[in-house]
């Protein structure tokens, strides 16, 4: 399947909305992780088999595993644990590529085929050919940044470029321009509503990623009301932190999970 139609499909079959982000930092692991020399794979490994029947997607963040010794490893091993045990639940390497033609090849040879994921986040801000080695592969989903969730989302992707805010300007060509396969969707950032709202105008029924809930202070009923679809799905609501350090005692994946079907529940009385 693509990763759109595993993607819907998981939609229905979990019923979930939530995206678990993957954003390791051994400083917060419990203690039975210490001198673990293989924590950052075993840790993820835990969480992710805790959360997976509450997941429409996981995300891991390739700075997290790259800023350390075997990182890159540990990611790849991880995430070809996810495809091997829960094969239903996509995989969403975010690593925000944007880069010209020749080297994004090398990317989307990075993101799809060495790391086996099955969409990665992309920066538009150097145009067309620097997504055209990803769009091709089109089988894999394109997750597009358009309208980010922090504070200095404002400093550019609100400019005015002629009649439109740049951040509408990118949503309107991604999905006129560049989706002619289905498989682009956009970062949308739960700490703008109203700008959410516009966008889910603009772009129809494609996939919104959502970061920015819970520790960065985005509000699920705001999310929800305003980027849902006419099904009630649309969304991946990524929850990072407020998962993966649940606890840090010896119930931290039990903890994962129940902080991910808490937050599917939530999600879902507002849908």
């Amino acid at each position: 399947m693509t990763f759109i139609e595993k993607l819907r499909n998981r939609w229905q079959q979990a019923n979930s909305l939530v995206c678990v982000g993957l954003d390791p930092d051994p400083a917060k692991f419990p203690d039975a992780f210490v001198d673990d020399e293989d924590a950052l794979f075993a840790f993820c490994r835990d969480i992710v088999d805790a959360t997976a029947e509450f997941a429409c997607a996981f995300k891991p963040q390739i700075a997290y595993f790259a800023a350390h010794n075997d990182g890159e490893a540990a990611l790849q091993r991880l995430i070809a644990h996810i495809n091997g045990n829960h094969p239903d639940v996509p995989v969403i390497l975010d690593a925000k590529r944007g880069d010209i033609g020749s080297t994004a090849e090398q990317y989307a040879v990075e993101a799809f085929d060495r790391f086996g994921a099955d969409a990665v986040t992309l920066n538009p801000y150097m145009g067309r050919d620097s997504a055209a080695p990803f769009l091709q592969r089109n089988d894999r989903g394109c997750v597009f940044l358009c309208h980010t969730s922090n504070p200095g989302a404002r400093d550019f992707q609100e400019l005015d470029v002629g009649s439109e805010p740049l951040y509408q300007r990118i949503a309107r060509t991604i999905a006129n321009d560049w989706n002619a396969d289905g498989n682009c969707a956009l970062v949308v950032g739960a700490t703008f509503p109203g700008e959410l709202k516009v966008i889910r105008g603009i772009v129809g029924d494609m996939p919104l990623l959502i970061p920015g809930v819970g520790a960065q202070g985005g509000d699920v009923e705001a999310v929800v009301r305003n980027g849902k679809t006419e099904d009630g799905t649309g969304l991946m609501i990524n929850s990072s932190r407020g998962i993966l350090y649940a606890s840090n005692g010896a119930d931290y994946a039990e903890a994962a999970a129940n902080a991910a079907k808490s937050l599917r529940d939530e999600i879902n009385r507002f849908r």
